[in-house]
C-alpha cells in the first residue's frame, strides 16, 4: 500500500509494535508502538554487509507523511552510495555538541570566567549580552560567527562608539575562550580587524565655584520639604565621601562601618577593583564619619533597605537622590564618577606629583593616573608667576620708592 495521511491518522495501538510499510518508496514506513505512538522510520542494508539497520525520521506528530517520504528518499539514496545515515546523523549530533551557541558560549563564559571579576563587572557583562550581542547572534553556532556578523552590530551602535568598543571587547574575549576550549580553530577569532571607534577620554572636573553649588544643593536638598526635592542622610553621606576621599562609587557603597579605621585616618578595604587597599582619611572625611549614625544591626556606612531574606544592604543606587542634586545645582551633566575626577585634578591643580594622586585614587598602572597630568602645575610657570607678580606690584605702586634688593654675600669656594 501506498502510505497516505488517511491511513496513517487511522493507525491505532494494537498492544504490539507493528509497521505500515509504503510501496512507493521501499524502506519507509510508519512504525506504531504498543501505546499508539506514531513516527516515521526507514530500514536499510548497512553499507558494511552487517544486516539492516532502522533509523527514525521523526514523530508522526510533526511531520506529515509527504515530508516524511521525502527525507526518506535522500536517507535512502545516502545509503544506497555507501553512507550509513545513522552513522551521519550521529556525527552531525556530536558536531553540534562540540559547536554549541552563541548563547551556550555566553553562559560558560559567565560560570567560568566572568565568576572571578567583580560583580559590577559582571553585571555590565550580563547587560551587554542581553542588550546587544545575543538577539542577533545566541541561535547561531560559535563556529559560524564571521566578522561580518560582529561588523554589523559595531556598525548599528554608531550613536555609542564606547559601548560599541564594549560589546567588541567582550566578543572578542569569548571568542579566544572558545580558542581555548577548542570549538573555534587558533587564530580565528571573529573580532579580529574590526576597527574600534575613537574614544574621546570625558574631562569633567567640577571648579570651585561649582563644588561650592554643589555643597549648597546637598544641604538644601536634605532639608527639602517637597518629597521628590528630597534626599536620604545617607545619600548626602554618600556624595561627601566620594567628594572627600577620591574613592570609587562603589567602593563607597559597600563601604562596612569594620573598614574605618578613625584612630588611624583610614579606610581598610578589604576588597576593590584592584584588590585590597587602604585610602587615607582627610579630617573632613573623618568629621563626616563621625557624625554619622550608626544603623542597629546593619554594617554598612551607606545603608540600604534589607533585602527580600530580610538581610541588611547598601545603597545600591544612588541616580535618584544625584538627579535630585545635580538639577538643584544646575550641573545636570556631572556624573558621579566626576566627583572622584574632580578631587585627582585638585590634587593635580595643587602641585602634587602624578604617583601620590594615583596611590590616592587606588591606581594600579601609571598610564591611568597620567590623564591629570595637564592639569598638574608646571614649576617653571609658578615661578614665571611669582617673579612677575612682584614686578606688577612694582608697577602699580610707580610712586613709591622701590625697595633696595637685599644683598646675600656667598661663601667663595674657589
Amino acid at each position: 500500500m501506498k502510505l497516505t495521511a488517511k491511513a496513517a491518522n487511522q493507525a491505532e495501538a494494537t498492544g504490539k509494535q507493528y509497521f505500515l510499510w509504503d510501496d512507493a518508496v521501499k524502506g519507509f514506513a510508519l512504525r506504531v508502538t504498543p501505546a499508539g505512538a506514531k513516527s516515521y522510520v526507514i530500514q536499510y542494508s548497512r553499507p558494511d554487509g552487517r544486516g539492516k539497520r532502522r533509523l527514525t525520521i521523526a514523530s508522526a506528530d510533526r511531520v506529515n507523511v509527504s515530508q516524511a517520504r521525502e527525507r526518506a528518499r535522500r536517507l535512502l539514496a545516502q545509503a544506497d552510495l555507501g553512507i550509513d545515515p545513522a552513522e551521519e546523523k550521529r556525527d552531525a549530533l556530536e558536531r553540534a555538541a562540540g559547536d554549541p551557541t552563541v548563547r551556550e558560549l555566553s553562559e560558560r563564559y559567565l560560570k567560568e570566567h566572568a565568576a572571578r571579576k567583580k560583580p559590577a563587572s559582571r553585571t555590565r557583562d550580563k547587560y551587554l549580552l542581553e542588550r546587544f550581542i545575543l538577539p542577533p547572534l545566541g541561535r547561531r553556532r560559535v563556529s559560524d560567527i564571521s566578522r561580518r556578523d560582529l561588523i554589523k552590530i559595531h556598525e548599528s551602535m554608531t550613536d555609542t562608539p564606547t559601548q560599541a568598543n564594549r560589546v567588541i571587547a567582550l566578543c572578542s574575549k569569548m571568542f579566544n575562550l572558545a580558542e581555548r576550549w577548542e570549538l573555534r580553530p587558533d587564530n580565528s577569532n571573529p573580532c579580529r580587524h574590526v576597527e574600534r571607534y575613537k574614544e574621546k577620554p570625558r574631562k569633567r572636573y567640577l571648579s570651585g565655584k561649582e563644588l561650592s553649588k554643589l555643597g549648597a544643593a546637598i544641604e538644601a536638598a536634605e532639608r527639602a520639604e517637597k518629597a521628590e526635592e528630597r534626599i536620604s542622610d545617607s545619600a548626602a553621606r554618600f556624595f561627601r565621601l566620594v567628594l572627600l576621599t577620591g574613592a570609587r562609587v562603589n567602593e563607597i557603597l559597600s563601604l562596612r562601618w569594620d573598614e574605618v579605621d578613625l584612630e588611624q585616618g583610614a579606610l581598610n578595604l578589604a576588597d576593590s577593583k584592584t584588590g585590597e587597599k587602604s585610602i587615607p582619611l582627610s579630617a573632613a572625611a573623618i568629621k563626616v564619619l563621625e557624625d554619622a549614625p550608626r544603623v542597629v544591626g546593619n554594617p554598612y556606612v551607606i545603608p540600604g533597605r534589607r533585602n527580600r531574606k530580610g538581610e541588611p544592604t547598601h545603597m545600591t543606587n544612588p541616580a535618584k537622590p544625584w538627579n535630585v542634586v545635580r538639577k538643584k545645582a544646575g550641573l545636570e551633566d556631572v556624573r558621579l564618577h566626576d566627583l572622584r575626577h574632580t578631587f585627582a585634578s585638585i590634587g593635580a591643580g595643587r602641585g602634587m606629583g602624578l604617583p601620590v594622586i594615583g596611590a590616592l585614587l587606588g591606581h594600579s598602572q601609571a598610564q591611568t593616573t597620567q590623564r591629570y597630568a595637564h592639569l598638574a602645575q608646571d614649576p617653571m610657570k609658578v615661578a614665571a608667576d611669582l617673579i612677575a607678580a612682584d614686578i606688577q606690584t612694582a608697577l602699580d605702586h610707580r610712586d613709591e620708592e622701590p625697595k633696595e634688593a637685599e644683598v646675600i654675600q656667598l661663601e667663595d669656594r674657589r
